[in-house]
Parts: structure tokens; C-alpha cells; sequence
């Protein structure tokens, strides 16, 4: 039994760290949005349910025994998605800030206030711990199946542009060590949403795989484009422009002096008939 809980220390120490690292997995996409000033192609449900979902584990670790692991990495996760939301609500489009603010307002607020009544006031004792941790584990399968509409956008783009994959890989190993925490300290509510997690994760990594390089167009060359077609044309001498453009001119010159004469003789022939 101590070993076990041995084990299960470390596997949350290093599920700790990971967790950490996806947090800090965004910063590349909310730099790309402080840069260009605009939050367009990416979306703000993922990191609000992130958000619910700390914000949910904490009062379960606050209730349940020896959950300190469990408070730390939510403590911080906590700070870190209220601070992408906050970047993302700065750069949003108008439409996409009252999307933002709505989301916020129904699961974070709403959501939140309604499962915190419920389990203070209906819900004693262990009761409560296992409400919680029921209501826990349904937040964190929506933590990971969340991304899967970036999943869909990907495959109809066939880009990985908006799905980065240092996110996927700390997600996958994340669940990873934190199923094994789960399981070794009996903790059913921790392990099982992270079976998903690592299914979902890998499933990621292996569309950016398949996706990661665009695929090279097939058309042909324009005239313009091809290098190996350019003519390249020398430019005429000035003084053959001078020559052609005074014989020009001495041409027309003769033109316009021999066209009243011509039209003379027409008239003087027709008078002999």
C-alpha cells in the first residue's frame, strides 16, 4: 500500500509538470494573436471549459483527502487559461468577444454557481466528494474532446496551422502519468477521464503527422513564373528609333504630296470622256 502510494506521488509530481507545460503550450498561438492583433481562426471554448474544469477539481481537492497534488496544478492551471481568456477577450473580433463573454458567463459563472449549491447545500460528507467527482470527470472528458473541433478543421484544410502540436504531446503524456495516479491511489474519477485523454491526444499527433506539410500545387508554370521560358529581349539603339521614325515620316510626307495629284489626273480624265 505504500509503495503504491510511492508511486503514486511520483506519477502525480511528474503529472504535475506536464500539466504545467500545457498551460504553457498556448503561449506560441497567443503570441501569433498579441502580434497580428486579432484573435480570427482561433477559438475561446476550448480555454473556457479549461477554466471550468480547474475551477471544478479545486473544489473537489478541497473536499476530498490528500489532494494537495490535485490543488497545485489546478491552482496554476486556474491563473494561466484566466489569463489566455483575458488575451483573447482583448484581440476578439466584436463578434467573437460577446461569444466569449456568453461562454464565460453560462459554464464559469452560471454553470459553476449552480454546481456549487448543489454540492454545499443538497450533498454531505463523502456524498459530496463522489458528486463532485462524477461532475469532475464528465468536465475533463470535455476538456479533451474539445479540441476535436480543430480536429475537423484540420482535416477539411488539411493545415495544422491552428493546432499546435507541443499542445497535443504534453496533453497525451499529461494523461498519461495522471491515469497511472489515478489508478494507483484509487482515485476511479482522475483515471478514467485520462484513458480518453491519451486516446484523443495521440489521435491528434497523428493527424499533424499526416497534415504537417502542405501539399505542393500541381499546376503548371506560367510564362511570368518560369525562369527557363524568359526571352530576354535587347532594347533597339537610339538611333535606329531616329531612323525608322524619320523614315516614317518621310514616307507619309510623300503620301500626303502625291494625293492631290492623283486625284487631278482623275478629274482631267474624266472630263475627256
Amino acid at each position: 500500500m505504500a509503495l503504491h502510494l510511492t508511486w503514486g506521488f511520483a506519477f502525480g509530481l511528474l503529472g504535475n509538470i506536464l500539466s504545467i507545460l500545457v498551460c504553457f503550450a498556448p503561449i506560441p498561438t497567443f503570441y501569433q494573436i498579441c502580434k497580428k492583433k486579432t484573435s480570427e481562426g482561433f477559438q475561446s471554448f476550448p480555454y473556457v471549459i479549461a477554466l471550468l474544469s480547474a475551477m471544478l477539481w479545486l473544489f473537489y481537492a478541497y473536499f476530498a483527502e490528500d489532494a494537495t497534488l490535485l490543488i497545485s496544478v489546478n491552482s496554476i492551471t486556474f491563473c494561466m487559461e484566466t489569463a489566455y481568456l483575458s488575451l483573447y477577450f482583448f484581440y476578439a473580433s466584436k463578434k467573437d468577444k460577446i461569444i466569449t463573454m456568453k461562454s464565460v458567463l453560462l459554464f464559469n459563472v452560471f454553470g459553476f454557481g449552480i454546481i456549487s449549491i448543489i454540492a454545499m447545500f443538497l450533498t454531505h460528507g463523502k456524498e459530496r466528494v463522489k458528486l463532485l467527482g462524477w461532475i469532475c470527470m464528465i468536465f475533463a472528458l470535455s476538456v479533451f474532446v474539445a479540441p476535436l473541433g480543430i480536429v475537423r478543421k484540420v482535416i477539411q484544410t488539411k493545415s495544422v496551422e491552428f493546432m499546435p502540436f507541443s499542445l497535443s504531446l504534453f496533453l497525451t503524456l499529461s494523461a498519461v502519468m495522471w491515469f497511472f495516479y489515478g489508478f494507483l491511489r484509487r482515485d476511479f474519477f482522475v483515471a478514467i477521464p485520462n484513458t480518453l485523454g491519451f486516446i484523443f491526444g495521440a489521435f491528434q499527433m497523428l493527424l499533424y503527422v499526416i497534415y504537417r506539410k502542405p501539399r505542393k500545387s500541381l499546376e503548371k508554370p506560367t510564362l511570368d513564373e518560369s525562369p527557363e521560358h524568359v526571352i530576354d529581349v535587347p532594347k533597339p539603339d537610339e538611333t535606329i528609333c531616329c531612323e525608322l521614325n524619320t523614315g516614317h515620316e518621310v514616307v507619309e510626307d510623300k503620301l500626303v504630296e502625291e494625293q492631290p495629284k492623283q486625284i487631278n489626273q482623275d478629274k482631267d480624265l474624266s472630263d475627256t470622256v
